[in-house]
């Protein structure tokens, strides 16, 4: 298990990660198993999508922002960030990632993003890597 720490810089922000997990993959010598990443936190979430056009990232957060309004919700009676907590609930915390052959088994465009909903903040990433026993399914 590793940790990944950031310091998020905006309110609403979508990081890549995958330089950093790709590189607890290479450390843990792994050729086939499984890569989860996670996020102890309410108000951000784990996704993949594309990381090369910086776009997406930003359409992402719009399409959050018109689906789930800020300032609507009960939970903003407390600290004001409902709208944050639903959108993360949503996207969720995790995502789980085939090894194959010591690398990340992501798609050509595909990338591994901490989405931040209540920044800036710091954020702990939390990476597991599995190693696929011969014979057993993974």
């Amino acid at each position: 298990m590793a940790e990944i720490r950031v310091r998020t810089s905006k309110k609403y922000q979508v990081l890549d990660l995958t330089p950093q997990v790709t590189e607890v993959v290479r450390n843990s010598r792994v050729s086939d198993g499984i890569c989860c990443v996670y996020t102890p936190h309410a108000t951000a979430a784990i996704v993949i999508n594309e990381s090369d056009d910086p776009q997406i990232g930003l359409d992402l957060l719009d399409v959050l922002d018109k689906l789930i309004p800020e300032g609507v919700w009960r939970h903003d009676r407390i600290d004001r960030n409902g709208a944050a907590h639903l959108k993360a609930a949503i996207l969720g915390p995790s995502k789980v990632i085939p090894i194959q052959q010591s690398r990340l088994a992501l798609g050509t465009w595909q990338a591994v993003m901490l989405v931040e909903l209540d920044g800036p903040r710091d954020r702990k990433i939390i990476v597991t890597i599995v190693k696929h026993t011969s014979g057993e399914p993974c």
